[in-house]
């Protein structure tokens, strides 16, 4: 893969981005949530393998992944109103399905289309499949690390802005109220990700995201998760209890732990 490619994937990802443009408010304001956070998270792809020493052609191996990660939601949002997989379809096997469709990687290596298509369809899988080559791993990883560190982001910011200004799909309906779910944090303490299925109030989701630490997979992701404060950030969103502030220690211990290993 060449530099040239990549510049043809940023233009025909931002004309992609444009087709789906609207008059309506609230639906311009969701597809424009979705092209900031794909921007963001090529940033975060930069920084991640500038941080890790990758060259160059794998690099741009990257960047692309990051480009064409949520390709799919665009015709998900566009269908169906909803960026809840749940409710409508798997948006990372969407993407996939799209960058075929629209024969947009043609130009490449088969190995690095496999690579690509491979790493959107599955960036935002539950967990990491077992039955791909390490490559691909590698990639799969690379990108769930990046769009992680935006998630967060967009999160945060819709937590913090006026009802009027926020993207209505961003808090996938769930309602806004002081509890979160019995035995919750049990999940946390094991080091696991919390599962969408068993969320019940947007205080569910919000620990469902301090659980995504457990799923980071390089130091230099654990850095920025750690620069942008991204954990005291969100427990300030929370129920100030003391039952969430343990947890919050050990979520920050964890996270120093991985600081720690070179």
């Amino acid at each position: 893969m060449k530099h040239d490619d990549l510049i043809f994937f940023r233009q025909w990802f931002a004309d992609y981005c444009k087709s789906f443009y609207t008059d309506d408010p609230e639906d311009q304001k969701n597809i424009l949530l979705k092209e900031d956070h794909t921007i963001n998270v090529c940033e975060n792809m930069v920084r991640i393998t500038g941080d890790l020493l990758l060259d160059e052609e794998r690099t741009l191996l990257a960047e692309t992944i990051a480009l064409f990660h949520d390709v799919g939601r665009f015709p998900q949002y566009a269908r169906f109103k909803t960026f809840r997989d749940s409710d409508s379809v798997n948006h990372g096997v969407l993407g996939s399905a799209t960058l075929i469709e629209k024969r947009i990687l043609q130009s490449l290596a088969r190995d690095d289309q496999d690579i690509i298509l491979e790493s959107v369809r599955f960036h935002n899988a539950f967990s990491i499949p077992k039955n791909e080559n390490e490559d691909i791993i590698f990639f799969i990883r690379l990108i769930r690390d990046a769009d992680k560190l935006d998630i967060w982001r967009v999160f945060l910011e819709y937590y913090e802005s006026p009802d009027g200004s926020k993207a209505s799909a961003v808090g996938l309906g769930l309602p806004d109220v002081p509890e979160y779910t019995d035995g919750i944090l049990s999940v946390i303490y094991d080091k696991q990700i919390i599962r969408l299925v068993d969320l019940k109030t947007l205080n569910d989701f919000k620990l469902l995201q301090l659980s995504w630490v457990f799923d980071l997979n390089f130091r230099p992701s654990f850095q920025i998760l750690k620069e942008r404060d991204y954990i005291n950030r969100i427990a300030a969103h929370l129920p100030q209890t003391e039952e969430i502030n343990k947890v919050i220690v050990f979520l920050k211990e964890y996270v120093q732990e991985k600081l720690l290993v070179k």
